[in-house]
């Protein structure tokens, strides 16, 4: 019963960050709920007994990507992209369409039909982190690295757009 109790708090607090998130004028505003979602989400991770993603969705999401965003968000001008005017012409087409998931799903949930098994069963996987860092740095090293340089580049170049856009 705790289970469901303490899944559910989860599951509103993510649909709640991640609308807040979306519908925020301020982006600092949008990266504080986002902060907020992907510590809830980590907290499911770690309901599922899954402590190593929630370790790195903390770590890489909330810890790296997040600070990027925003170090992006303190870079651009932040007072010039709260007054402009968003579209709010498709707030009706969206809360439609999420009506209508909302629906689905329901409808899907209150009959019990469910997409039929596929009868394929994966095999047993031998997973450990050890076993993921051998093979991401004996089979994919490469890959490994030019994904890493080629962030690092994308950073260098943010950072060299926003000091050139200051000084003029």
């Amino acid at each position: 019963m705790w289970n469901e109790i303490i899944f559910a708090y989860f599951a509103v607090v993510i649909l709640f960050s991640a609308v807040m998130m979306i519908t925020r004028r301020n982006p600092i505003h949008s990266v504080m709920f986002m902060l907020l979602l992907f510590f809830h989400i980590a907290g499911i991770f770690v309901m599922l007994n899954a402590e190593f993603l929630a370790a790195v969705q903390l770590i890489v999401y909330a810890g790296a990507i997040l600070i990027l965003y925003l170090f992006v968000v303190m870079l651009l001008s932040v007072d010039r992209e709260t007054k402009v005017a968003r579209a709010n012409r498709f707030w009706p087409w969206l809360a439609a369409f999420g009506v209508l998931i909302a629906a689905e799903i329901a409808l899907l949930v209150l009959r019990g039909v469910f997409p039929a098994e596929t009868g394929r069963t994966m095999g047993a996987v031998d997973f450990s982190v050890n076993a993921l860092g051998i093979e991401l740095y004996k089979n994919y090293l490469i890959p490994f690295e030019v994904a890493s340089l080629i962030l690092l580049v994308g950073l260098v170049g943010a950072v060299m757009l926003a000091k050139k856009g200051s000084s003029e």
